[in-house]
Parts: structure tokens; sequence; C-alpha cells
């Protein structure tokens, strides 16, 4: 599996070009900006995009998909929870940047324990609510993507409609420090960490 991280858009959110080397086959993980720019890297690699997958609804974290859905002809995945977020714009909070945003209905609705697939990837949903009622994360053997439930030394916030600070330490509690502590984790904003880093030295989790 080969990981690319994309910075993207004013707010500095993460786009992961994740691809099976051996099919040239990938999973696009939140393109949150800049559309064009996503599908470029993409064609200059000829990589073919089988599946769209969005950690959760909110405005820097789906702006591209139409743009890269279009081009690619990809299935838009998301968690049940969080597809209204999608063609709503005060509920995806793209109205109160002053750009109010509708992305294409998804394809797939996703659960706890469905796999989204792409070559020799299979990665598999962790239902993560807390951020947003839909959040997930996308866990693969070494490595775990995990949007804005967990960052290096922070947490994701729960100020927003849907958020709730309980059920998001408890979501990260349950479902990523029981990973293998040299598991990459790989946010929706700033660098990679792992799960034992964060486990012995976040803030939030002490």
């Amino acid at each position: 599996m080969f990981v690319k991280r994309l910075e993207v858009g004013a707010m500095g959110s993460n786009c992961y070009l994740v691809v099976c080397p051996e099919t040239k086959r990938a999973v696009v993980i939140d393109p949150g900006a800049e559309g064009k720019r996503i599908v470029a890297e993409l064609n200059n690699d000829n990589i073919a995009v089988t599946a769209i997958v969005l950690t959760h609804g909110h405005v820097d974290h789906i702006a591209a998909c139409r743009v890269v859905k279009d081009e690619s002809g990809a299935a838009l995945c998301v968690h049940r929870k969080d597809a209204p977020m999608l063609t709503s714009p005060i509920q995806n909070l793209s109205t109160f940047v002053g750009n109010p945003l509708k992305t294409p209905p998804p394809d797939r609705l996703l659960e706890e324990g469905d796999e989204v697939v792409a070559g020799t990837i299979r990665l598999t949903v962790l239902h993560t609510p807390g951020h947003t009622p839909g959040g997930i994360c996308l866990s693969a053997p070494g490595a775990c993507f995990c949007g804005d439930t967990l960052f290096a030394g922070s947490i994701g916030r729960t100020d927003f409609p849907g958020g709730s600070h309980d059920t998001l330490i408890a979501s990260i509690r349950a479902k990523l420090l029981t990973l293998p502590p040299q598991t990459v984790l790989y946010p929706g904003h700033g660098p990679e960490t792992t799960v034992g880093e964060e486990a012995t030295a976040n803030p939030f989790l002490q």
C-alpha cells in the first residue's frame, strides 16, 4: 500500500491517495478542496480510483468530491449518519464559511465493519462518532486513516452540531487505542503519528 498525503484548502485538510502498487487502483480519502490538483496527481501516475471515502461530512473534507467523482467515476462513500450532510450546506457547515456547497449524493452508505477495496487494499470501516455522528476511521494492517477523530497531540472538535466530547473519547479508546501501538495514524489535519504515541502522550487521553 502506497499512501500520498495532499494538504488541501485554506483549512489545511489532509486528502489521502491510498494506492495499490500492483494494480494502480486507489481509494481517495477526504477530497476536501483543490479537486483539479487531486485529479492531476492521479492522472500523472495513471491511477484508477475505485472509491472516494469521506471520514465525515464537514465542508473541509468534502468540497472536491464532485470534481474527483466526475473525473474518475468512482463511488462516493460515507457513513449512513453523515450522509445528509453532503447535500445540506447548513449541516456540512459550508454556509457558515460563505460558500454554500452540495456534493453529489453518496453511492454507498457505510457501516461499522464494512470494507472498501482497491486492488489488494482492504480498508475496514471503524465507526467513531463524536466529532460528527457518522465519523469513521479506515483501518488496514499497520495503518489507520482517522479523519478528525484523533490528531497528533489532540482530538477532533466537539462543539459543532452533532458533536460530543464523551462520545469522541469513548470512540478513540474503543476503536483506535486498541490497535497495535506501531499502527501509523493518518489524521485529517496535521502530521501522521502512531497509536502508541497518542496513547502515552496525547494530553486529552491521559
